[in-house]
Order: structure tokens, then C-alpha cells, then sequence
């Protein structure tokens, strides 16, 4: 079971992680799951938008620890990880995310790769990578100030601090703040307003909107030499084990 459902809504995919039991925590095969829903919507004339969401509460909590741990400890494994999120920098549709409640980590960088986010006010972005001993991911030391400016992304990627909706909004970091109510209905309605444009003309508007796709990638390549060095440091083997230890005390 891969805990990620991808259907259609009209000309929108959605890819619904959905693992409520772990906050959506994702696993590899989430990761493998969620790359595959964009490269074939992508290859999908039908399809116009994709569609990012959770479960109430959680919409994503970051990495399940317990995959990065076997990686730390010598294990092989991660490139799901790269291929979902070269496929998110490389997605040639729009892009559209509902978050409500928990972001964390990989849970607030895809946004970063979004055309529109929409939050509830329960939800907070958050980046604890330091506090692992890890760097950031996702093409986020690239995007991150540029969306925010470089403070701003530096009390969010290097301090770790938490950013509620309101003020990600404020900063330009997400496109609007609407009730749990509301979240998959105003999702939905954007979707459907992107359907309706000429899909040639949106695609050359978001192309020159967008970074150059080769430093994204280029990026994303360096943060991920980087992490996986760090991933296998003494900082990153202690805090991970006193995670662990935190969740079974």
C-alpha cells in the first residue's frame, strides 16, 4: 500500500497523500507513487492542473524517519526521493496544493513549487532540517528567497521557525488563507479556472514566471549531494536517534 490516492476531478489530477495514522509522513513508495501521478499527467492531454492535498489535520509531516535512519545506518535506497522531486521541478502543469494543518519539511517545500497554495489558519510551515543535521531539499535554498526574500527564508530554512498561514501569506509564500471548510472547495474552484485557459498561452506565461528549469534542477542536484553527506553524519545519526527516542518515551 503506497497511502497516496490519485484520481481525476474534471481536468484536474489530484494526488492525495494519505496516510492520517503517520500525519502523511512520506515513505518511498509514496515518493515513487506521487513522481509517477506527474509524469503521466503530464503525458496526459486530458489533464490540465494538478492537484496537491492531505487529510485534515496533516498535510504532510516531512520524511518518515525511519526510511532516512536505514539510509543513515548504510543502508541503500532514496532515490525515489530525487525522482519525485526532479519530477515536481520538471512538472509542465500547473500546480495547485490545499494544506491544512502539519507542513513540515518536504510538507512546505513542494509548496514552494506550487502556482497557488491555498492554507487553512491551523497551519503552520516548517522546516526542521538543521535541527536534524541536514540541509534543505527541493530546490528550497533556491526558491525559498527568492519567493520570500533571503531573511525570510533563513528564519525558515535555517532557524527552522515555524511561519502560520496568515503570515506566509502576508510574505508572498502561499496565494490565500481560507476555513477547513472550504479548503478542497476553493482548491477545486482554482482548478477548474485553470482549465478554462489556453493551454499553450498558461504554459508559456508559468515557463518565463517560473526559475530557469536547469538551475532548479542544477540546485536540487547540489542540495542532494550535500543531504545525503549530512545524512550520514554524526549530527544527523544523533538527532535522529533522540527522535525516535522522544516518540517511543
Amino acid at each position: 500500500m503506497t497511502h497516496v490516492l490519485v484520481e481525476r476531478r474534471g481536468a484536474a489530477q489530484l494526488i492525495r497523500m494519505n496516510r492520517p495514522d503517520k500525519k502523511n509522513a512520506l515513505t518511498r513508495p509514496m515518493y515513487a507513487a506521487m513522481s509517477e501521478a506527474l509524469l503521466a499527467g503530464d503525458a496526459d492531454p486530458a489533464v490540465r492542473c494538478h492537484v496537491f492535498l492531505g487529510v485534515p489535520g496533516a498535510f504532510c509531516a516531512g520524511n518518515d524517519l525511519a526510511d532516512f535512519l536505514a539510509v543513515a545506518q548504510g543502508h541503500e535506497g532514496g532515490l525515489e526521493v530525487w525522482s519525485f522531486l526532479e519530477a515536481l521541478a520538471g512538472a509542465r502543469k500547473p500546480m495547485v496544493s490545499g494544506v491544512d494543518g502539519i507542513a513540515v519539511g518536504i510538507g512546505t517545500t513542494l509548496n514552494l513549487h506550487c502556482d497557488l497554495t491555498f492554507a487553512t489558519p491551523r497551519t503552520e510551515f516548517r522546516t526542521p532540517f538543521v535541527d536534524l543535521g541536514l540541509v534543505p531539499e527541493a530546490g528550497s535554498s533556491l526558491l525559498a528567497p527568492l519567493l520570500i526574500g533571503r531573511q525570510q527564508a533563513f528564519a525558515l530554512l535555517g532557524l527552522g521557525e515555524g511561519i502560520p498561514a496568515e503570515r506566509a501569506m502576508a510574505m508572498g509564500m502561499i496565494y490565500q488563507v481560507v476555513d477547513e471548510a472550504n479548503l478542497e472547495a476553493a482548491v477545486f474552484s482554482a482548478a477548474e479556472r485553470i482549465a478554462t485557459k489556453p493551454a499553450g498561452a498558461l504554459r508559456a506565461t508559468r515557463d518565463l514566471m517560473r526559475a530557469p528549469r536547469e538551475e532548479l534542477f542544477q540546485r536540487i542536484r547540489e542540495e542532494g549531494a550535500v543531504f545525503a553527506e549530512r545524512l550520514k553524519s554524526e549530527e544527523a545519526r544523533a538527532a535522529f536517534l533522540a527522535f525516535m527516542a522522544r516518540k517511543k518515551g
